[in-house]
């Protein structure tokens, strides 16, 4: 595939985003769906009341440029009924995302569109059939098919193994990026960052596929506009939707292009530890209120000892940058030593910014 296709997807995504960005951003003032910091002061941040829904724009974007370049994303890897039940899905998650922007839906209500969506994606037919092995070979997941229903000649399957574990890590990456939207410019441009390593990823020799790269291009580039209006001071916000579409994206990613589980979780490794961290914590703190909203996340920890809001951002994106690069030049059992420096490398950043937060209250007391 010529290169200046890609180019060309990228710029046409980021074009739309941006368009459909300033239209969104009135249509929510207009509505009034609007992020107000005297509502939450629990975990809101900024001072000013922000529009929200701007995760529709980064939608909007990334599936019109699709429609677009359909005829180059469609290949041996990616096949129409991916498209379709990727729409259907995202479609649940934006809908779902607008109700809770507007009606702030309890977390019980929260949890059914992105259920429903992962669902529709399994019955798709995306899903991840085995794993790479760190330590060789791989691990199969389509060992035990069980058939559901045939409709015409086509048999429709639940594979067990692959099925559950598919359901887990979606759900899981659209609740990392859910808790993860929580600074200005943070989500959207580790998103765009996340892309653009599985694109390249995508077009290496031992992956090869230019459909899956096209995808990568096209978010990357609907994530990109929508961050021209999200950098801090942010003049709109991605929403529920859009934050848990991001995840979505970024999770189906590494899926269709090859089961790269330990790509996703190396460019995701920060905000991933950084989520399970605080589930244990409002585990054992909260008696099990782990949708309670606090500011206890990396994030805001950076807040606290001294970085300014841009900085904490950059210095994520400086991380992700890092770690997610190295599923660029290691493979196998190098990718697993690679995860176990991130896990050590996230308990003592925890330690150091725990550490510098208390010497600051104490030093003004």
């Amino acid at each position: 595939m010529n290169y200046f296709n890609y180019i060309f997807s990228f710029l046409t995504a980021s074009i739309f985003s941006i368009i459909f960005t300033y239209l969104i951003r009135r249509l929510a003032k207009r509505k009034k769906i609007i992020d107000r910091p005297e509502e939450d002061l629990t975990r809101k941040i900024q001072k000013k009341p922000v529009p929200l829904l701007g995760g529709l724009a980064v939608f909007f974007s990334f599936f019109l440029t699709i429609l677009i370049f359909k005829d180059l994303i469609i290949t041996e890897n990616i096949i129409s009924k991916y498209i379709s039940g990727l729409f259907i899905a995202c479609c649940l998650i934006m809908l779902g995302g607008y109700l809770d922007d507007k009606y702030s839906l309890k977390a019980k209500y929260q949890i059914v569109w992105p259920l429903l969506a992962v669902l529709v994606v399994i019955a798709s037919g995306i899903g991840v059939t085995y794993i790479s092995n760190p330590l060789g070979g791989f691990l199969w997941l389509d060992t035990i098919n069980i058939d559901v229903i045939k409709i015409g000649q086509t048999v429709y399957q639940f594979t067990l193994l692959a099925d559950i574990f598919a359901f887990i890590w979606l759900l899981g990456m659209m609740y990392t990026t859910k808790f993860l939207d929580g600074l200005d410019g943070l989500l959207s441009g580790i998103t765009v960052i996340g892309s653009v390593i599985i694109f390249i990823l995508s077009l290496s020799k031992d992956v090869s596929q230019p459909g899956t790269a096209m995808i990568c291009a096209i978010l990357a580039g609907s994530a990109l506009g929508f961050l021209i209006f999200n950098w801090h001071p942010a003049k709109v916000f991605l929403g529920e939707g859009g934050s848990l579409f991001c995840g979505f994206m970024l999770g189906v990613l590494a899926i269709i292009s090859g089961g790269k589980i330990a790509t996703a979780l190396l460019i995701m490794g920060i905000p991933i530890l950084d989520v399970i961290w605080v589930i244990i914590r409002r585990l054992l703190f909260k008696k099990g209120k782990i949708f309670s909203a606090d500011k206890k996340h990396l994030h805001f920890r950076l807040l606290d000892v001294g970085f300014s809001h841009q900085g904490a951002v950059i210095f994520l994106y400086f991380l992700t940058i890092i770690f997610g690069s190295t599923t660029l030049f290691f493979k196998g059992f190098s990718k697993l030593i690679s995860l176990v420096v991130l896990v050590f490398f996230m308990l003592i950043l925890g330690l150091v910014l725990v550490f510098v937060y208390k010497k600051k209250r104490y030093s003004k007391t």
